[in-house]
């Protein structure tokens, strides 16, 4: 028998929030590929109707869920009977309360994700976390909610992080004495950093390798993303940041490493092909045959090469270290004031220079509070986010 008592052959079910996304668009990709393993039971999206829209017409899932409320009418006539419709006026915690699904996978940006994957741990449920928020906001709150709900389980979906949970499978943890995140250094890497207050948004957004949205975008080109992987780690893997590494590695082949007390470091490789964490998240401890094209070949990366990340260079990535090593709150204020400073850069209200300036500025007039409830980090990325926009409006700050 399988999970629940079903039979090991029956369909796990999966709840997708952000499945108009790049990691929901890759999930559904895995479920096609595994029709018999997994079946849609809910969607969960922002402002993409007719993506949505699409998936509704091919998945048939029992409830879909619509952030931006000015089109949901759109949908009505789509959803009819056998589909629940939600909307914002309702919330996405009263979509996630209203699915029973075996697998949520959280692949939402933002906030939102936070309280359904509260909801699915207290019911027992798998959680396929893609979100950086979530663990960055309230790791130490969401790993003791784990650690009391027996029958729950968060798997990583992020590459990074999926890499460690593979290295340490089979070994003890605390034979384990340091997490090495890989990086490919981002669009940025070969730019000398004179160069940084001139740099065009397109220029910024222009990943080498992966095509992403703009926001995961700005903070790759910040390394703001790895420094937010560091905060994740520490709390998913219970390691102090400490003994967390990041080195670039742009080849990407190498995910993560693990190093062992004995000197021994582990290493998870693979392509650069996001549907392979998401479906060993889904399907483990099982590993699922995967097509010829998801193979590596070792003779076409006859060099893989390594170097120390440039903290002076990437000031963001200092930041989130620093943060991380605060512990409380800081790591929730860091992550609001690196959204309010991202998207002003976006909008053009400042240049890339004075994302981590601003971001350092709210770090550094937050009071610090150790071990906050839920209600306690809520209220700090509020403060956050306006002191943020606060400082993102005066013109000495912003301006250069």
């Amino acid at each position: 028998m399988g999970r629940n008592g079903r039979p090991a052959a029956s369909p796990q079910t999966l709840t997708i929030l952000g499945s108009t996304g790049s990691i929901g668009l890759n999930t559904l990709e895995v479920v096609r590929r595994y029709p018999g393993r997994f079946k849609v039971r809910a969607l969960a999206a922002g402002r993409n109707v007719e993506r949505l829209a699409d998936q509704i017409r091919e998945f048939s899932p029992s409830a879909v869920y619509l952030e931006d409320s000015d089109r949901q009418q759109d949908l009505a006539e789509i959803c009819g009977k056998r589909t629940r419709l939600f909307s914002r006026a309702e919330g996405i915690r009263a979509f996630s309360r209203f699915v029973d699904s075996d697998i949520l996978v959280a692949a939402a940006s933002g906030t939102s994700s936070l309280w359904p994957v509260v909801d699915a741990i207290r019911k027992g449920k798998r959680i396929a976390l893609a979100n950086k928020e979530v663990l960055v906001m309230a790791g130490e709150r969401i790993m003791e909610e784990l650690s009391r709900a027996s029958d729950a389980s968060l798997l990583p979906v992020d590459s990074e992080h999926s890499a460690i949970f593979q290295c340490l499978q089979g070994s003890s943890v605390g034979q384990a004495e340091r997490l090495i995140l890989t990086a490919s250094g981002g669009p940025l890497r070969n730019v000398p950093v004179r160069l940084f207050s001139k740099l065009t948004k397109d220029r910024v957004i222009n990943h080498p390798k992966w095509k992403m949205g703009r926001k995961i975008s700005v903070d790759s080109a910040t390394m703001m993303n790895k420094g937010l992987e560091a905060i994740e780690a520490s709390a998913l893997f219970r390691f102090p940041m400490d003994c967390i590494d990041v080195l670039i590695h742009p080849e990407a082949i190498v995910h993560s490493m693990v190093e062992f007390r004995d000197g021994s470091v582990l290493a998870q490789m693979g392509i650069t092909d996001m549907k392979l964490p998401i479906q060993y998240a889904l399907s483990y401890p099982d590993r699922l045959l995967s097509p010829p094209s998801s193979k590596l070949d070792f003779t076409r990366h006859s060099e893989l090469t390594f170097s120390r990340a440039d903290l002076k260079k990437f000031p963001c990535l200092r930041l989130a270290f620093d943060a991380g090593r605060a512990g409380g709150v800081a790591p929730c204020v860091l992550s609001a004031a690196d959204e309010v400073a991202v998207n002003a850069f976006l909008n053009d209200q400042i240049n890339f220079v004075r994302i981590p300036r601003i971001i350092e500025r709210v770090l550094s007039s937050h009071r610090v509070r150790k071990h906050p409830t839920f209600d306690e980090i809520h209220q700090a990325h509020e403060w956050a986010t306006e002191k943020a926009r606060t400082f993102c409006a005066g013109r000495s700050l912003c301006r250069s």
